[in-house]
């Protein structure tokens, strides 16, 4: 339901073509909300076809070229009514978590190398939104646009703290198991 105005959401910001959209989805949007290249664009037709969005006026792409979009009056009011409607959190589906849970009753075999693998990862994401975060918001930079993208950056970073700390625990864990209390 959210990739409609995920994608209204950055058209917003700047009309793009969806190449653009789908490079931008990579960069920032897609890192807490992703989506292929084929979706984003299958949903750019959707959001045209229900008149949510528009091609540019004036750029009618020969084969080849690419068309760029623009949100409409009627887009820009359903990502209003979507902005102000309440929702529920969602819940946690993370297979590491229901791996680790089936491990109980089936053994441990090559769980702990992937929780060392997740670590190494999560460590990652946490190094590189830390890194935008240097680049991007600087003191100074507190417009509301501003604030409210940092608030979602700071989600990224704190979530990824709590991954690389919870796995932290769990590799120490794993260190005190014995090999009769299921690792093999």
């Amino acid at each position: 339901m959210s990739l409609p105005h995920a994608i209204l959401t950055a058209l917003v910001e700047k009309p793009s073509s969806g190449l653009e959209l789908t490079r931008r989805f990579d960069r920032s949007i897609g890192y807490f909300w992703s989506a292929t290249h084929q979706q984003i664009y299958r949903e750019l037709g959707k959001l045209e076809a229900d008149g949510l969005i528009r091609a540019l006026p004036g750029q009618q792409p020969a084969r080849g070229q690419k068309k760029s979009y623009e949100v409409l009056p009627a887009g820009r009011d359903e990502l209003a009514r979507w902005t102000a409607t309440s929702q529920d959190p969602k819940p946690l589906r993370d297979a590491m978590l229901l791996r680790l849970r089936a491990a109980a009753v089936v053994g441990t075999s090559g769980i702990e190398a992937d929780l060392r693998r997740h670590l190494e990862l999560h460590e990652r994401q946490l190094a590189e939104y830390k890194e935008i975060e240097e680049r991007d918001f600087p003191p100074g930079r507190d417009s509301t646009e501003d604030r409210l993208r940092h608030l979602v950056l700071r989600a990224g970073i704190d979530l990824e703290t709590f991954w690389t700390q919870w796995l932290g625990h769990a590799l120490a864990e794993f260190a005190g198991l014995t090999d009769g209390e299921g690792r093999g």
